[in-house]
């Protein structure tokens, strides 16, 4: 079990298992996405040269964490991006929708900078957790890979 800032690699057989921690919610998804990217690469070498925005809506919150890291995985493919900085500008309950709204940073990738580790298939609802405690938020998924 590897221990990096603001998330943790737990073990599993097949996938990988993560475990992010924030100080609140919206810090807890910023590192849940920061553990997505370094799966894929080493994330430290991601420069945040360019700015994106991102907004997902989701019925509860284990459906918005969800489609926070599935939007940041389809834009990376579809793209051709890394990202490596991400910051949760509002994260709210609205008519019973949550609401995400971010700025993320990145670059393109480049065989020659960006390490490949392994590919992220699919975001999974399976062992998905979100756990409140009085200072800190830790957010639990898979990743299929």
């Amino acid at each position: 079990m590897e221990r990096k800032k603001g998330y943790t690699f737990l073990e599993h057989t097949a996938d990988a298992y993560i475990a992010a921690y924030g100080k609140d919610l919206a810090e807890a998804f910023e590192n849940a996405a920061v553990a997505m990217f370094d799966v894929m690469t080493t994330v430290e070498k991601v420069s945040p040269q360019v700015e994106d925005s991102v907004e997902v809506s989701g019925e509860d919150e284990h459906a918005l964490l969800y489609n926070w890291l599935e939007e940041l995985l389809v834009k990376a493919e579809v793209e051709g991006m890394l990202y490596s900085k991400f910051k949760i500008l509002e994260l709210t309950r609205d008519n019973g929708a949550f609401r995400l709204k971010a700025r993320i940073w990145g670059e393109k990738f480049s065989p020659e900078k960006h390490v490949q580790k392994v590919g992220v298939k699919a975001i999974t609802y399976h062992q998905m957790e979100i756990i409140r405690d009085k200072d800190k938020a830790t957010v639990k998924f898979i990743l299929d890979i």
